[in-house]
């Protein structure tokens, strides 16, 4: 498996964006309010992401990844590792979304009484998304492991 290239995840948010400040533009009126309470699964998402990562880095440094009840199993650690991918790109997606409806929102909430009571929300969901994408690439790079030196078992 390949490792998640950031510029990618970069350029899909920017992607998500634009279509996002295009469709915001243009649909406004009909949007439904954007509660602050949208970005709660971002931010608890991206803690339980941080908190696995710090986990399999220290079983990482202590040798602790095995077959044994004390020890981390390499499956589970290969599962954190496609986690931290779904993550990282969810955000990015998520992130971009939320970062293209405030691109729209934020210069019009001196106009708009819907635009200013969006922002906190808007805000809120934009940043979870960038640090959800960024503590799945903090994951799969925690549960990475190097390949074995020449001559020894796999």
């Amino acid at each position: 498996m390949k490792r998640t290239s950031i510029p990618a995840l970069i350029a899909v948010g920017g992607f998500i964006a634009a279509m996002t400040l295009i469709a915001t533009w243009r649909f406004y009126g009909s949007m439904a309010s954007v509660p602050v309470a949208v970005s709660i699964t971002l931010w608890v998402m991206a803690v339980v992401c941080l908190v696995i990562a710090v986990k399999v880095r220290a079983r990482r440094k202590d040798g602790r990844i095995g077959q044994d009840r004390s020890q981390l199993n390499p499956i589970t650690a290969a599962q954190f590792l496609v986690i931290g991918k779904a993550s990282a790109w969810t955000g990015a997606v998520i992130g971009g979304l939320y970062a293209g409806m405030a691109a729209w929102v934020i210069p019009r909430a001196g106009d708009l009484v819907a635009a200013a009571s969006d922002i906190p929300g808007v805000v809120a969901s934009a940043l979870g998304g960038v640090v959800l994408s960024g503590a799945g690439v903090f994951l799969e790079r925690s549960c990475e492991v190097p390949p074995p030196a020449d001559g020894e078992p796999a």
